[in-house]
């Protein structure tokens, strides 16, 4: 009886995440954001015209900022949207009345966000690496590694989006978000100020964050990848099992709250 019940609840995730698909691909934003990676690609292939020596590295910086940026700002903004407009618009109760459970609405909205992420970056890193090919440089295995890197760290601020949208409204929800993004870029600093303050309540304040919001610093290899410089293997796989994980955790919270 139990296996009937599996493949039931699997396709209403399958569903869910189909219509998610579907409804975040006829928001133009997405193709407004691939639009904008690519002037920022090309952007950097001038600039790498004007600096003798260093066209390579700078296009690579920049390719992988602008997939890197154009990712985030998809996983936090359209994952917000996802849940608080249906629950702005009421939508969500009729949703959740049917045979629906909260865990599967809220992992199906992941996934159909998730396909969404891993198809833009894989579009905008393919035409990353056309560029490379058109101005006469070489592919490096690193350019791969950070991009996966990227993927691990949109999904994990997607978990992160949906996880707040299931308590605010969409302002606060982006607003947290946000926060806790630039936190996380910020986690081994915040260790460092920890140990110099003077007050014991500061630096307990600190010492938690540090501990609490995730390390996004361990998922940014860009710097390396620019360069050609590849990253232990090890290394990638203990990064992406931290972003992974996190998320998880994250969307743990959002089926329970």
């Amino acid at each position: 009886m139990s296996r009937p019940i599996e493949g039931c609840e699997m396709h209403i995730l399958v569903v869910v995440a189909g219509n998610t698909f579907r409804e975040t691909v006829r928001d133009k934003i997405l193709y407004n954001l691939v639009l904008f990676a690519v002037l920022l690609i090309g952007a950097s292939v001038l600039l790498g015209t004007l600096t003798i020596g260093e066209q390579a590295r700078i296009v690579n910086d920049l390719g992988l900022a602008a997939i890197n940026l154009v990712a985030v700002i998809i996983a936090i903004f359209v994952g917000i949207g996802l849940v608080t407009k249906e629950i702005e618009r009421r939508t969500v109760y009729t949703i959740l009345a049917r045979p629906i459970s909260r865990v599967q609405f809220v992992l199906g909205k992941y996934m159909g966000l998730g396909l969404i992420v891993i198809v833009n970056i894989a579009i905008m890193f393919a035409m990353f690496l056309g560029t490379i090919l058109l101005t006469g440089n070489a592919i490096h295995g690193s350019l791969f590694q950070a991009v996966e890197l990227i993927l691990v760290e949109a999904l994990l601020v997607m978990a992160m989006a949906l996880f707040f949208s299931t308590f605010s409204s969409s302002t606060l929800s982006a607003t947290m978000t946000l926060g806790l993004f630039v936190i996380g870029h910020l986690t081994s600093d915040l260790k460092g100020i920890a140990e110099k303050s003077h007050s014991q309540l500061t630096e307990a304040a600190l010492t938690a964050l540090y501990y609490v919001c995730p390390n996004l610093e361990m998922l940014n290899i860009k710097g390396q990848a620019a360069s050609g410089l590849l990253v232990e293997v090890g290394y990638q796989a203990t990064a992406t099992a931290y972003g992974l994980l996190y998320a998880g955790f994250l969307l743990t919270g959002a089926c329970l709250v």
